[in-house]
């Protein structure tokens, strides 16, 4: 019984110790506030601006019906590997085949008229020729008569007779020289005939070719939405017309990304960028900024700003184009693409966690160190400057001290320091609610980031 009692008292003296240390520890820990912490540390930072979008040929081209008519062939189909001038599809052409092989039948007409024509004018000419040549022996004679009459060697008669004779072959040199204007005007004529309807027959086989339909340059068929034996029609005014099908160069490929309005400040013609394709995982394409929109696009319509008519505010992007470096056969266009864009790179500079940078107001900071009060209405007034907590020891004691910094580059999840700090300082990096209402020269103790993160997970 007696040594039951003592067992009894000791275990009440132990539990009775635990309690006064418990409570002890617990006085000691009540001024505390338990913080997550970090050192800043040189490194290389990149700043990376991040935008989504499509995969897009740099070249392509809508492959449209440019006359009425069924579709008689269709050579290709979605997919298909084309090169410049290759026949892509025909139409019905009945009726444009006819019309050109009409008018090639009457120029064909017309060049043999001409050439008859041109005959006709060379027989003229000959016959001019032979006119002139009777016209200058029927002048000699007529001139040997004037003299041998003026001497009264021959009749009065024989005089008129070789006056005659001289006065048919002028005649039948003007008549003649008459017969070839006419048969050059004849020739002229025809000829403009055959230029009238050569440009017919151009005009004739142009309607023939618009039947055929043609690659424009080389490239694959990335849409075919029309079938053999289909009408199309071509557009009038404000009717859009038929699309056979579109056709893409991809030897030149873009990334086309909508970017944040609060990044696209940073992003300039020829920045580096890593482009990933949601279908092709693990793989990563270089490539460069070829393209920076000007015109701001609503997130939620996908219509510019300067096209659209309502007035509430909302968040904006804008379109960069990222031409790729190398890009591969197994890209298509349409497929979901994520662009990074490095747009600033430093080496060896301070650092410190994206999430250490807090805002205050100066004369929060003087309150807690001094001990001074400051008004609440004067202190809203006051401009916010961005800071960190560094760690510092006073004797036993560890305090958090507001301290202001210069921050330069961001980087996906550190920022650079160019003022306030030194490589080696130890800041408070959360939580983030302890660092929105941590005070200057609070007390402090560095708690292990894997319970913080438990403890908020559990609050």
């Amino acid at each position: 019984m007696k040594r039951k009692r003592l067992l009894w008292f000791g275990f009440a003296a132990v539990v009775a110790l635990l309690v006064v240390v418990g409570i002890v520890i617990a006085r000691a820990q009540s001024g505390y506030t338990k913080v997550v912490t970090g050192k800043a540390v040189r490194e290389d930072i990149l700043s990376q601006v991040s935008g989504t979008g499509q995969i897009k040929p740099k070249v392509y081209a809508n492959v449209g019906a440019e006359t009425i008519g069924r579709i008689t062939h269709l050579y290709v189909k979605e997919g298909d590997h084309v090169k410049r001038g290759q026949v892509l599809a025909t139409m019905e052409n009945v009726q444009p085949a006819a019309d050109v092989a009409t008018q090639q039948a009457t120029i064909q007409s017309s060049k043999t008229d001409m050439n008859s024509y041109i005959a006709a004018e060379k027989t003229a000419a000959a016959n001019l020729v032979s006119a002139k040549a009777t016209l200058e022996q029927k002048e000699l004679d007529w001139k040997r008569g004037q003299s041998l009459y003026a001497e009264n060697l021959i009749p009065k008669s024989d005089y008129d007779t070789r006056k005659a004779a001289y006065d048919v072959a002028a005649a039948a040199v003007a008549q003649n020289q008459a017969v070839i204007v006419q048969s050059r005007a004849q020739t002229q004529s025809a000829a403009g005939r055959i230029d009238q309807a050569t440009a017919a027959l151009r005009r004739f086989k142009d309607v023939l070719n618009r039947t055929v339909a043609v690659a424009p340059f080389d490239g694959i068929v990335t849409n075919l939405p029309v079938r053999e034996g289909e009408t199309v029609v071509i557009g009038i005014q404000n009717a859009e017309g038929s699309t056979l099908m579109t056709i893409a160069d991809m030897s030149v490929v873009t990334a086309e990304v909508k970017v944040d309005e609060t990044d696209i400040v940073n992003v300039k013609n020829g920045q580096m960028a890593d482009v990933t394709i949601d279908a092709l995982p693990g793989k990563v394409f270089k490539g460069h900024v070829t393209t920076v929109g000007d015109q701001a696009i609503l997130r939620s319509t996908g219509i510019a700003t300067s096209q659209s008519t309502t007035g509430t505010e909302e968040a904006k992007d804008f379109k960069v184009v990222v031409t790729l470096d190398n890009p591969t056969n197994d890209l298509r266009p349409g497929l979901s693409s994520t662009a990074k864009i490095l747009t600033a790179e430093k080496k060896d500079v301070l650092s410190i966690p994206i999430q250490a940078l807090t805002m205050r107001r100066p004369s929060e900071t003087v309150e807690t160190a001094k001990g001074k009060k400051v008004e609440a209405a004067v202190v809203s007034k006051e401009p916010q400057v961005q800071g960190v907590f560094v760690l510092q020891h006073e004797g036993r004691k560890l305090k958090a001290h507001f301290v202001p910094v210069n921050t330069g580059i961001t980087g996906t999840t550190d920022i650079e320091v160019t003022g306030g700090l030194k490589a080696g300082d130890e800041i408070v990096t959360g939580s983030y609610k302890t660092l929105r209402e941590l005070k200057s020269g609070a007390l402090v103790k560095p708690m292990d980031a894997n319970a913080a993160a438990a403890a908020t997970s559990t609050t």
